[in-house]
């Protein structure tokens, strides 16, 4: 997918995001496991196609990021803020799961991955440049 693809998508959930922290967390953790898992990824992407590190037509997958393991075998190459960028994901992506489709979860946890998404934002937003 080309970068300004990946920015529309990014920009819709940034929106949706902004949305659901307006609307109350816990009233939309739905909304918040899903497109902070979406738009992490997309960042990512973003972030590695603008260094030209991985194949244009190269799919990241979301849930690639709940296992150390696979993250490590699938980003064996640097890039800045590497560790920092995969360890948010990973924050954002280990519950994801249990957001979307399990019992609700009290606000902590949720202003936790709010935090979280906010500071890959920033980082995002430092490596590449683009302020959304």
């Amino acid at each position: 997918m080309k970068i300004d693809s990946h920015l529309e998508n990014l920009r819709e959930s940034f929106e949706e995001v902004e949305m659901a922290i307006k609307k109350g967390l816990v009233l939309k953790q739905r909304t918040i496991g899903f497109h902070t898992s979406a738009a992490a990824v997309d960042m990512l992407e973003i972030i590695l196609h603008q260094k030209n590190l991985i194949d244009p037509g190269l799919v990241l997958k979301h849930d690639w990021f709940d296992s150390m393991k696979t993250v490590s075998a699938k980003f064996p190459f640097d890039f800045p803020h590497k560790h920092l960028i995969l360890s948010l994901m990973m924050k954002i992506e280990v519950p994801r799961n249990n957001l979307c489709y399990g019992k609700r979860q009290n606000e902590e946890v949720l202003e936790e991955i709010i935090r979280n998404f906010n500071h890959l934002k920033q980082l995002f937003q430092e490596v590449t440049g683009y302020e959304l």
